[in-house]
């Protein structure tokens, strides 16, 4: 019976795995630091060099070169090494490609290449450098896998291949995604480096500026280039490059030339053209997932999408709809698609056998080191070839200065090897001497080759002595370093293809959403929603109005407020708190929609209500004036709203039964005026009242009697009318110059005439000619001209401006103009 070795299996799979993670490592997914090469492109480019497939002679089939491969050096699946010669092929994939490709090699859409047996390749002449020198012994050759030739462990590079190309591979429990780079600015780097050794990766990153995309593209930001210039690691946002084109159109439809400028007189339609798009993205599948998100509505403005790209570049046309805004599109598509992409670049290679992580300075240099290694094999074998020469040329030398002797000597001998003795003998040389005096041609006995073999004679020795210097001297190989790496340069150097934006933010959401105008509705019952300013239509004075909104029999407007989507919109509820939102945070609803519900949006405690809003661009400069129903006025540094919590904050302390009706931002130095429900207003100066902290309680602005209460605080300002409108929907404007300025805490003046027909004064505001307003009733809107409302005094009723039901009463008015102070009443 055999013996059976017992083992442990916990210790077996370890070693076993080890050993296999280790081959895929070193023998498979990883680079070489020296020449950049796994072994398969290696032995591709070396069996291709053997075949003699150099740049400028003919093509050869893929299916010889991947049999030849597979024959002597890779025992594989052919379709790998097909694949990795393909990838040597594709200038979308190679910054500088190795290999030079005859057929369909493949598409930046993802299209596969053609059968090896139909596509033909030889090396380019970039490629012929990484294997010069290679049979002058500079670098190490180990038998194959059959034991039936050799095969180079690396090749004697002369330019630094790793990093012009870079590489990614998988292998067990690490990867490699070195990005491409700029020879040119490599090289520079290199030549800094080889004067100053102790330069920093910071000096080195005056001369590498960022990678460099075969793809070109943008890199958006430069923190991720530092991470993996200094630490081997770093991320790397790169975006598709774009141009915006607008094509006019003249007032007759009949389109025009395209135009970079506007022109009086022409509407414009736009086109987002992308140019060239991030590294390793696939163009069809990036066409395919815009033309997805356009389905899905989740981009819109996109009318049609064009791929127009050919043989001379990329080229893919989206349509716009006329008016829209081509930034915040292309802000969508940078967050959702691939125009926008992150390398994730770790700069692993095999150094010495082992995987590292290496910095910038670290890799190039590991290339300087190999550089300097070959130019000393290189120089070594060519001296011992030099050598070698130099001692047939003397024996040469002495035959022909004894050349009678040597000739009678050689036709008296029997054989070659008596007349080869007999001339070691007479003369000092050696066999190998003699045996080439033996050899040499009669022709070399004419005067002209006698003096030409001293000629030679004396050149070789001077040639050993050059190549003896190189090898005692570290300054001379630095210098052949340096004019090989020049030499490099002037033939293969190109531009930089990859644009390096060194401004970059986040994209915020706010950058997603197109800055438009928007009417914010606001119910009794709290339902809220934006709609479009363009969605109503201006109108005169007696309208029938347009329904804003679809509401329950006991809801009605209880706010309407103007300003853009990224404005902010402050909540002020009964409680006197204060919420913060953006505009485009509120759902947008079409104009007939109830909307959502504000607890939705905000965190209102158990029976708070909003009671007013206020929008405003920012919140840095200023103040905000706060009125409640009970005739206090408080003024509080806007700044102090900064940082509203989602629970929202204190905007007011209030006293019990009072409750907060309206807020206003003010400079400073503006005049304010209250309106009370029974007709009284005043309007005095906001000087008369100190700034004061979130949580004080305010000062008295107008004295009201028991049943009266405070319906509204505004903000006004010279050359203009004070709007008044009472419930019954009869209303008028009043020159501001009517009202006196008095000292706060007053009764103030008489403000309308009231009676039945009027009912009681529902606000009142500062306007002016040039701007409109909207009136709402429980069921109607209303938008009218102030300058087609008529002007009366103050003591006046006014004239009717909306036309009411038997029972519908004007509950809300907002005033639209471009700024951020609009605000409901």
């Amino acid at each position: 019976m055999a013996n059976v070795l017992r083992v442990n299996i916990e210790d077996e799979m370890k070693v076993s795995y080890l050993d296999y993670a280790m081959s895929v490592i070193v023998g498979r997914a990883l680079p070489d630091v020296r020449d950049g090469l796994k072994p398969v492109q290696r032995r591709i480019l070396y069996a291709m060099f053997r075949e003699g497939l150099l740049a400028g002679r003919k093509y050869s089939k893929c299916a010889g070169v991947v049999g030849e491969v597979l024959k002597k050096y890779h025992p594989h699946g052919d379709q790998a090494v097909y694949d990795a010669l393909v990838r040597l092929a594709q200038d979308f994939n190679m910054r500088y490609p190795l290999i030079d490709g005859q057929g369909n090699f493949g598409s930046i859409d993802g299209d596969p290449p053609a059968a090896y047996r139909y596509t033909e390749a030889r090396l380019t002449k970039i490629a012929e450098e990484l294997l010069q020198d290679i049979d002058k012994e500079t670098v190490p050759f180990t038998p194959n896998f059959d034991g039936t030739t050799e095969e180079p462990i690396v090749l004697p590079t002369r330019i630094p291949n790793l990093l012009i190309n870079g590489s990614s591979g998988i292998a067990v429990g690490m990867a490699t995604n070195i990005p491409p780079h700029n020879l040119r600015e490599i090289v520079d780097a290199l030549l800094f480096l080889l004067e100053n050794s102790q330069a920093s990766v910071e000096e080195l990153m005056n001369f590498v500026k960022a990678p460099d995309f075969p793809t070109g593209g943008i890199i958006y930001g430069v923190e991720g280039i530092r991470d993996l210039y200094l630490t081997g690691k770093g991320l790397i946002k790169i975006r598709a490059k774009v141009k915006i084109e607008k094509e006019a159109k003249g007032k007759k439809g009949k389109e025009n030339s395209l135009f970079d400028h506007e022109t009086e007189g022409r509407t414009f339609k736009e086109r987002v053209v992308i140019t060239e798009i991030p590294y390793q993205v696939n163009k069809a599948r990036l066409i395919e997932k815009i033309a997805e998100l356009v389905r899905e509505k989740k981009i819109e403005g996109i009318t049609e999408i064009r791929d127009e790209s050919n043989r001379e570049g990329i080229r893919v046309v989206l349509e716009l709809k006329r008016g829209e805004m081509p930034e915040v599109i292309l802000n969508n598509l940078y967050k959702h698609t691939q125009m926008e992409t992150t390398f994730g670049g770790i700069m692993l290679s095999i150094v010495d056998g082992q995987p590292k992580i290496l910095n910038l300075k670290e890799m190039l240099d590991e290339f300087l080191k190999h550089r300097k290694d070959v130019i000393l094999k290189r120089t070594a074998f060519d001296l011992k070839k030099a050598e070698h020469q130099a001692h047939i040329l003397e024996g040469l030398k002495i035959a022909v200065e004894n050349l009678d002797e040597v000739i009678s000597i050689i036709r008296s001998s029997k054989n070659p090897e008596e007349a080869r003795n007999r001339l070691q003998e007479r003369f000092p040389l050696t066999e190998i001497q003699a045996q080439a005096i033996l050899d040499m041609k009669l022709q070399r006995l004419t005067g002209l080759e006698r003096e030409k073999i001293m000629q030679d004679y004396g050149d070789i020795l001077k040639e050993i002595e050059r190549l003896r210097a190189i090898l005692e001297s570290e300054e001379l190989v630095r210098k052949i370093i340096k004019d090989e790496l020049i030499e490099i340069k002037e033939k293969y150097g190109d531009d930089r293809r990859t644009e390096i934006n060194t401004e970059t933010k986040d994209i915020r959401l706010e950058d997603l959403i197109a800055e438009e105008d928007m009417v914010i509705t606001f119910t009794h019952l709290g339902y809220i929603k934006r709609t479009p300013l363009s969605d109503y239509r201006s109108q005169k004075r007696g309208g029938k109005g347009l329904t804003p909104m679809e509401t329950v029999s006991e809801d009605y407007l209880d706010a309407v407020l103007i300003g853009s989507t990224h404005d902010h919109i402050l909540f002020f509820s009964n409680f006197g708190r204060v919420y913060c939102l953006k505009i485009y945070q509120i759902p947008e609803a079409g104009r007939l929609s109830k909307g959502k519900a504000i607890v939705n949006l905000l965190s209102l405690q158990e029976g708070e209500k909003i009671s007013t809003a206020l929008v405003c661009k920012d919140l840095e400069e200023g103040y905000l004036t706060m009125f409640t129903k009970r005739g206090l006025v408080k003024k509080t540094s806007l700044k102090e709203f900064k940082n509203i919590r989602s629970k929202g904050v204190i905007a007011i302390e209030l006293e019990e039964g009072d409750e907060l009706i309206s807020a206003r931002k003010t400079n400073g130095t503006s005049d304010l005026i209250l309106a009370t429900k029974k007709g009284m207003s005043i309007r005095f100066n906001e000087k008369d009242v100190r700034a004061m902290g979130r949580s004080a309680k305010g000062v008295i602005g107008i004295k009201i009697s028991q049943d009266d209460e405070v319906v509204s605080g505004d903000m006004v300002s010279e050359k203009s009318f004070i709007f008044t409108i009472s419930e019954k929907g009869i209303g008028k404007k009043t020159p501001i110059d009517e009202y006196p300025l008095q000292r706060r805490a007053g009764i103030g003046v008489r403000n309308m005439k009231l009676n039945e027909k009027t009912g009681s004064v529902v606000a009142a505001m500062q306007v002016r000619e040039d701007e409109e307003i909207i009136l709402c009733s429980n069921s109607k809107m209303i938008r009218l001209k102030v300058s087609h409302i008529p002007t009366r005094g103050r003591n006046t009723m006014g004239v009717r401006l909306i036309d009411l039901g038997a029972q519908d009463t004007v509950v809300s008015v907002g005033r639209i103009f471009e700024g951020e102070e609009n605000v409901n009443i």
